[in-house]
């Protein structure tokens, strides 16, 4: 019976390994196209500084936790951030495949990721990656960042 455990498990994984694989080779959902490109018009304007788009697309009472920098809450402090602190200074890319989108009941969507910052124009002048969660709430077909918790930032890679 011993002999047998190994065994299982061992299959079992390789079963779960090739589920794995084959959900991230199905086609995205609706949900996970929207947030994707909601993604990239929000940091589209992050990193052109487009302050008044950027603005558009987060809630008044935005709560933003940065690990190095702590909480921040509304949207006047986050924008006056940005334009301090990213303007001109560095830009965000996202790394593709740390997308993930779960729905949340009655309220939008929760997006986990890994991006990676560099200095504007010069995309090998790497500035690090960092792990964020947004919030994104869908009121009256209006999507808006209402939460962001970004941490874990770094001065090396989390993904090659």
């Amino acid at each position: 019976m011993n002999k047998s455990v190994p065994i299982f498990l061992l299959v079992l994984s390789a079963l779960c390994g090739l589920r794995a694989k084959a959900q991230s080779a199905a086609p995205p959902d609706s949900l996970f196209v929207t947030i994707k490109s909601l993604d990239a018009k929000l940091f589209d304007a992050y990193n052109h500084c487009d302050l008044t788009t950027l603005g558009a697309m987060v809630s008044d009472d935005l709560e933003f936790y940065h690990d190095q920098t702590g909480l921040s809450v509304g949207k006047a402090p986050f924008l006056a951030a940005i334009k301090e602190n990213i303007c001109g200074k560095v830009q965000r890319e996202l790394l593709p495949q740390t997308l993930e989108v779960y729905p949340l009941k009655e309220y939008g969507a929760v997006e986990i990721g890994i991006h990676r910052f560099h200095h504007p124009g010069h995309p090998e002048q790497r500035a690090g990656d960092a792990r964020f969660i947004m919030l994104w709430q869908n009121k009256d077909g209006a999507w808006k960042v209402t939460r962001v918790i970004s941490y874990d930032h770094n001065h090396g890679l989390l993904v090659k």
